[in-house]
């Protein structure tokens, strides 16, 4: 006998298969919900006009001063008088007089050279001296009585003045065992001691007159035609920072040095508290008489570029729609001049009372919208003096 095969049951595979359908369609549901979602979103940001947020910028007003010309150089400062002290003659150093550092007069007694054997031949010729006085003496009585010959007279008088020269050489001599200083001024290190031997001409101290001082500087040819005696000068040196010293150009030399076509200048400083010192370098500004007229900027203000420099103008826009007031930006090309400490003139290309982004002028450009606000802007100086300079 054959077997009879029974029908299979379809009935739980389409139990199966319908919730799984089910879940298919809500989540094609849910996809396009998102869709539509994002969709009438990015129309509605599309619809919606992008406005730009305000930057914030530090402004300052263009202003017009008066710049005197001045002829910029550099130098260094030397004494009116200076010299090191030495002794003429040798000897050993028996006493010192002075401090290291310390001031001196005129015709002080620095150092004192031992001169004991000096001191005991002046007495020697002290005493032929008087001898020889007390034989003149004599000698001019005999010849007043017609005692003695003229020769004999002549011979006493060549006597006498022979033992006054050896006296007057010997005081002399102990003379220039006391070094003395030759002029007013302040004294450095001394180089010799009590006890030491020194020859003639051997270094004892630098002395130097330290009020007032000169500058010493060079301005090239071309400038000196302007240069008179008696113009001003400014002298600022990083060795007293903050201060700057005035003085008066005193001399002008009479040539051209030939290799650098410079002409070498001078001039002198009052100096009371003595902090310049010879040697110390220097800037040097010779203040011109005349003045002009000078619209002056923060250098900050400007933006440098090869096609030409330029600042940003800061200029009010109204708008037409809503009559809102708005400040904008206006780039502005113009020519640079002179620069003095943090700020530049400008030749042209502005005018007095103009307002200009004063810094941060790379980031920016013609016609976006700023705020103003100087809390924090810099202070531009003309002799401006960094903290780490």
């Amino acid at each position: 006998m054959h077997d009879v095969a029974k029908p299979v049951s379809t009935q739980p595979r389409r139990r199966l298969g319908r919730p799984i359908f089910l879940a298919i369609v809500g989540v094609i549901g849910i996809v396009v919900l998102i869709v539509g979602v994002k969709a009438m979103q990015i129309a509605k940001m599309v619809s919606t006009p992008f406005v730009v947020p305000p930057t914030t910028v530090s402004s300052v007003t263009v202003k017009e001063e008066d710049w005197p010309p001045i002829l910029s150089s550099v130098g260094s400062v030397s004494a009116t008088q200076g010299a090191v002290v030495a002794a003429e003659l040798a000897g050993v150093v028996s006493r010192i007089n002075f401090q290291n550092g310390g001031e001196a007069k005129k015709g002080d007694v620095l150092i004192s050279l031992d001169a004991s054997s000096e001191e005991a031949q002046l007495r020697t010729s002290e005493a032929d001296l008087e001898l020889a006085r007390a034989n003149l003496a004599r000698t001019r009585d005999l010849a007043a009585r017609k005692v003695v010959s003229k020769s004999e007279l002549d011979a006493a008088e060549s006597a006498f003045g022979q033992k006054q020269g050896s006296v007057d050489n010997m005081r002399a001599m102990m003379g220039k065992k006391q070094v003395r200083a030759p002029f007013d001024g302040q004294l450095g290190i001394r180089q010799v001691n009590v006890g030491q031997s020194i020859e003639a001409r051997t270094p004892i101290v630098a002395l130097t007159a330290l009020d007032p001082v000169y500058m010493d500087f060079a301005l090239p040819q071309q400038e000196l035609s302007k240069l008179s005696p008696n113009l001003q000068v400014t002298v600022r040196t990083d060795a007293v920072p903050g201060k700057e010293f005035k003085g008066k150009l005193t001399a002008i030399n009479s040539m051209v040095d030939p290799v650098t076509r410079n002409v070498l200048l001078q001039a002198t400083l009052a100096n009371p508290e003595r902090v310049l010192r010879p040697g110390m370098f220097a800037k040097v500004d010779v203040v011109l008489p005349q003045k002009q007229k000078t619209l002056v900027v923060p250098g900050s203000a400007i933006s440098y570029a090869p096609y030409g420099d330029s600042v940003f103008l800061i200029e009010k826009k109204k708008d037409e729609k809503t009559g809102k007031e708005t400040q904008v930006l206006k780039q502005a090309f113009v020519r640079v001049g002179e620069a003095r400490g943090d700020f530049v003139g400008i030749n042209q290309g502005l005018k007095a009372g103009d307002v200009i982004v004063s810094a941060g002028v790379f980031k920016l450009r013609s016609g976006i919208s700023v705020t103003i606000n100087n809390d924090l802007a810099p202070k531009p100086q003309v002799n401006p003096h960094p903290a780490d300079s």
